[in-house]
């Protein structure tokens, strides 16, 4: 049984490997053609004699409507090739929310606090506390306030006001650091995995920063944590469709 699982694995990986190759000469099929033009070419005059080079270059005869047509065609391949090639895009800064200290939940006062919240419920509180000893989280990692609580008091007003404090931080670390105001953002992503409000948190800091009405705005709110890497390809997307435009993701 496992070598027939190391067998599928191992085909899998291949099968990956050639869906990428595959994938990258596709999309470069354009140059491959170019180089392997070009290389026939030079082939060939490296294999003929200076006499012969120079009789064939005296047996030319161009008119001028030939070379003008010669002459649109190679602008017009060029121009095709740079045109069809995906637009590179940037990322100009980012910033990350760094809590204040006293959001600090260390190992020994989480382990506390489950054991207080969950008293009649061991085996939960010890898959806990494995899964926090494997998920690698040190000693500064934070929670929000409604998890210090003894029991914990998870709300709808201290979720918003914990979504106002992360966003809002950030987006005023990002404006500072990149020198640019809110009327300079043209497309707003706005990402959280799991609490979703309404109005949405892209409504919140559209008007919290007065963005222009004009904005392209996204909200991926409840969408788990491959929100994430969503929002990322969305950004990307639509920069490709709206390019020298700026975009800002918050998650």
């Amino acid at each position: 049984m496992p070598s027939k699982v190391q067998e599928i694995s191992h085909s899998s990986v291949k099968l990956k490997y050639v869906k990428n190759g595959y994938q990258y000469l596709v999309n470069n099929i354009l140059m491959f053609l170019i180089i392997s033009t070009v290389v026939s070419i030079f082939i060939q005059i490296l294999q003929r004699s200076p006499e012969e080079l120079f009789s064939l270059w005296n047996s030319l005869h161009f008119t001028p409507f030939q070379l003008i047509y010669f002459s649109v065609l190679i602008i017009f391949i060029t121009s095709f090739y740079f045109t069809s090639k995906p637009r590179t895009i940037y990322l100009v800064d980012f910033a990350c929310f760094k809590p204040p200290c006293n959001f600090r939940a260390p190992y020994a006062s989480f382990v506390e606090h489950a054991r207080l919240v969950l008293p009649n419920h061991p085996k939960s509180v010890n898959f806990q506390m494995k899964m926090l000893a494997r998920s690698g989280l040190g000693e500064e990692t934070c929670l929000p306030p409604a998890i210090h609580y003894i029991p914990p008091t998870p709300t709808s007003e201290l979720a918003r006001e914990e979504a106002e404090l992360v966003i809002f931080s950030a987006m005023d670390s990002l404006l500072e650091q990149t020198a640019l105001t809110p009327r300079d953002i043209d497309i707003l992503i706005v990402n959280c995995s799991i609490y979703s409000p309404t109005p949405s948190l892209s409504a919140m800091v559209i008007n919290k920063y007065k963005l222009r009405s004009s904005i392209k705005s996204f909200n991926l709110s409840g969408m788990g944590c491959s929100a994430g890497l969503i929002s990322v390809d969305l950004a990307r997307d639509l920069l490709q469709v709206h390019p020298f435009k700026c975009c800002d993701c918050e998650y």
